[in-house]
């Protein structure tokens, strides 16, 4: 089972750009995806950007050309690029990560951390 473990958040201002990483820890093995998800306030939580662990890609409509998901697997680190923040990418940014065991997939969390984007 992975461990997640974000860091990086905090308040970010309009126009600016902000850098989420998320350690994992534990056993990697049968990893199919990953992805970061944000949860506004009085909102659900929704996928900004997600990635296979072939290196598909996919993004929410509104991080489309503005967030990247870059990965460097030699630190088993996922990072959240945001470019040209908003307003309305306020929210708690959870790490996730999806592992088949034995024919279960196991969905993890990292603990949220908190973006605060203000003009």
């Amino acid at each position: 089972q992975v461990q997640l473990v974000e860091s990086g958040g905090g308040l970010g201002q309009v126009g600016g750009s902000l850098g989420l990483p998320c350690k994992a820890f534990g056993t990697f093995a049968g990893t199919i995806a990953m992805g970061w998800y944000g949860q506004a306030p009085g909102k659900q939580r929704e996928l900004v950007p997600g990635i296979t662990n072939i290196g598909a890609t996919n993004y929410a409509d509104s991080a489309k050309g503005r967030f990247t998901i870059p990965r460097d697997n030699s630190k088993h680190t996922l990072y959240l690029q945001m470019n040209s923040l908003k307003p309305e990418d306020t929210a708690v940014y959870y790490c996730n990560a999806d592992t088949r065991v034995a024919g279960t997939i196991i969905i993890s969390w990292g603990q949220g951390t908190q973006v605060t984007v203000s003009s």
